[in-house]
């Protein structure tokens, strides 16, 4: 039985809006593309979708693409048992067809091809949707036939596909090895049977970091002929030469090197030729916005059709997209080792104090710049006692890290002139961090710790706002240390802050720990206090170091965004 005529004025679904790096990847497909989601309804389209299908994006979003759109040859209503483009998405596999037709805004029929893709929307794997991009073709015109070409290019569709392809992988990652492998995944075997790529290093070194190949259905490297390069010669005409020094794209074959070199790096090409057996390559510039990283090689073995010129833009545009990615990779990765280096200097060592071990630990938030405002700090005090402090100051960047400088240093300078209980120096602090720092809120446990008689150390702290230390006893009896609790610093109230203090048995462990370690999204923090405390009691009776890596290992949740700092000491069996 016919479907409904009225199914194409099903109601509109509200959709989000599309996300910037989801429209502009559309926009650089430069024909009709749009994106469905997992029901077939449309999340995003680009500007030449509208214009072709003269309907705005707020007439395409949210609407079923099969209803709003598919028609048969007549203009009918295409029943979806009919459709190949609804089988192909329902299957979750590629597709294309050579002769559709969509319904336009202004009730024409719009003579299409069309080619559908699983579309990764998040680029990490979540969010299923389909990509299909569509090309408008005018009716078949009778001509005199003529000799089909060696070798054709690819058409014009297929093209926006890859390039579309290209940006959304190479863009999704800040990761230059993966954004190789990406790249590689991408023109071999599709382009090619061999894709090799040599990058200029910060020292103007060339490395010949890639050498693939595509081999019984998966891609093999080919290490021996990876390595460093001689120097590119600033006059060479060679291919290679050239796109090394972003001058131009530009094909080669066996004969090419060949001819006697004219420099180290052509009896390289001379080797890569000879070992893979490559008959025809498209080499071509990888460029970032700023300068020259690399080149792309792109070669032929078994593929009994050469490369012609029509082939270059194609292979210049893959290789500058792959430069843009590169160039984010190599920026990020520079960011993480300044920060990684800011971060050894900010966090101090600790003090050597007799019959107490003390360790500490770091981590930063894996999704951040390597350093945040979490912060641990021990050093002796000018009557001889021992200052511990963990603390955490909003963010992790660096402006937090910074902030996390200063009021660590102000709580040591505090800390060291002041004689007085750690309540009355933390109120010092928060009274001054308004003034003086960035620094909006932050938290803190201080504490001060002297040994008494027979083994037993007296502790007296104070905690603004964070959360509770664990005691553990060497028998596994656990202890939230919940006393000499107040507001965390940076609220402007001006109340008296409590202490507290306790004899610390010997044999005992305690630990101080920033909020990274218990916080679970999705999970109370009580639900991270009590996994905390089970795994402590457990580990008691491992050494210090032991007990600290294993604490964090178990401890710290496997989806944890945010940085960890802890410190944990031990007071000496008697």
């Amino acid at each position: 039985m016919a479907e409904p005529v009225n199914r194409q004025n099903r109601r509109q679904r509200a959709v989000p809006a599309p996300s910037a790096g989801l429209t502009g990847a559309l926009e650089a497909i430069g024909t009709g593309a749009y994106v469905v989601d997992e029901e077939g309804c449309i999340i995003a389209v680009n500007a030449r979708t509208e214009r072709l299908l003269a309907r705005s994006a707020d007439d395409l979003l949210g609407h079923d693409a099969h209803d709003l759109l598919h028609r048969g040859p007549q203009g009918q209503l295409l029943p979806r048992t009919q459709c190949t483009m609804r089988q192909a998405f329902h299957a979750r596999r590629a597709a294309q067809a050579d002769q559709d037709h969509f319904a336009r805004g202004d009730g024409s029929l719009l003579p299409i091809s069309w080619t559908l893709a699983p579309y990764d929307v998040d680029g990490d794997g979540g969010d299923s949707a389909t990509l299909v991009v569509f090309h408008p073709v005018e009716p078949p015109v009778e001509t005199v036939p003529e000799p089909e070409p060696a070798a054709e290019p690819m058409p014009e569709l297929e093209r926006l596909a890859l390039l579309a392809e290209t940006t959304t992988r190479l863009t999704s990652t800040l990761d230059a090895e993966e954004t190789l492998r990406r790249l590689v995944e991408l023109v071999v075997p599709r382009l090619g049977d061999w894709a090799v790529v040599d990058l200029i290093s910060e020292h103007d070194e060339v490395w010949r970091t890639v050498v693939a190949h595509a081999e019984d259905g998966s891609l093999s490297r080919r290490e021996d002929l990876q390595g460093p390069m001689p120097p590119v010669p600033e006059s060479s005409a060679m291919p290679l030469s050239r796109a090394l020094r972003g001058v131009a794209s530009t094909l080669a074959d066996q004969q090419t090197y060949r001819q006697p070199p004219d420099a180290g790096i052509a009896v390289e090409q001379r080797r890569l030729f000879d070992a893979t057996g490559m008959h025809s390559a498209a080499i071509a510039p990888i460029r970032s916005t700023r300068d020259v990283l690399g080149a792309l090689t792109v070669g032929r073995s078994e593929n009994p059709v050469p490369f012609t010129p029509t082939d270059l833009p194609l292979i210049e545009d893959i290789a500058r997209r792959a430069g843009l990615a590169l160039d984010n990779a190599r920026l990020y990765q520079r960011q993480r080792k300044i920060a990684e280096t800011m971060q050894n200097h900010l966090l101090p060592q600790m003090p050597s104090v007799t019959d107490l071990e003390m360790t500490v630990r770091y981590l930063p938030a894996p999704h951040a710049s390597q350093v945040g405002g979490d912060w641990y700090d021990a050093f002796s005090l000018s009557d001889g006692s021992t200052a511990l402090a963990v603390g955490d100051v909003v963010g992790h960047d660096l402006e937090a890290a910074a902030g996390m400088a200063q009021v660590r240093n102000m709580l040591r300078a505090y800390a060291w002139s002041q004689q007085e209980p750690p309540s009355r120096i933390v109120e010092r602090l928060d009274e001054a961090i308004q003034h003086i720092t960035d620094v909006s809120m932050a938290t803190v446990v201080l504490a001060r710790l002297e040994p008494e008689e027979q083994g037993h150390w007296r502790l007296s702290w104070t905690n603004a706002g964070h959360p509770p230390p664990l005691l553990i006893s060497r028998d596994g009896l656990t202890q939230y240390l919940t006393a000499g609790h107040g507001i965390l610093l940076g609220t402007g109230a001006r109340t008296a802050r409590p202490d507290a203090d306790l004899s610390l048995p010997p044999g005992s462990t305690l630990v101080l720990y920033t909020d990274g370690l218990i916080e679970d999204r999705g999970h109370t923090l009580d639900t991270g206090l009590n996994r905390l405390r089970q795994h402590a009691a457990a580990l008691a009776h491992r050494p210090l170091g032991a007990f600290t890596d294993q604490l964090l290992r178990r401890v710290r949740p496997a989806g944890n965004d945010d940085d960890v700092a802890l410190l944990a000491l031990r007071t000496p069996n008697r």
